[in-house]
């Protein structure tokens, strides 16, 4: 038993790290404005470079970039992830880069899903 449960703590600890390196990746590809914003609440904004909508990434894989409205809530929520085995870090970095630089190509192979009232409160 005691070598599972030192098994699952190093594959915790290996986890952990990989996070973090994430998370610290796409930090210095923030935006001084966008890294406040992620400090304060794990999510950011980005501009579409064809349209100029706002959008929201919110850290995670996945279900995670919501369309921003004129009001500041959220009217849409758009799927779309880099291919392979990814840290929430890194997924979404690969993001905000899509959006801001080919937003057509991006929300093309995006699914959009229905955002709900909890959604939109924030």
């Amino acid at each position: 038993m005691r070598k599972v449960g030192g098994w699952r703590e190093r594959r915790k600890a290996i986890q952990a790290a990989k996070d973090a390196r994430g998370i610290t990746l796409l930090r210095e590809w923030l935006s001084p404005e966008q890294r406040a914003q992620f400090d304060a609440s794990t999510c950011f904004d980005v501009i579409g470079c064809h349209t100029g909508k706002r959008y929201r990434i919110r850290q995670g894989t996945a279900t995670n970039v919501y369309e921003i409205d004129g009001t500041g809530k959220p009217a849409a929520g758009w799927c779309f992830v880099p291919s392979g085995d990814l840290v929430a870090g890194d997924v979404m970095l690969a993001q905000k880069v899509a959006l801001e630089t080919n937003e057509g190509a991006a929300l093309e192979v995006a699914r959009r899903f229905g955002v709900y009232s909890s959604a939109r409160e924030n």
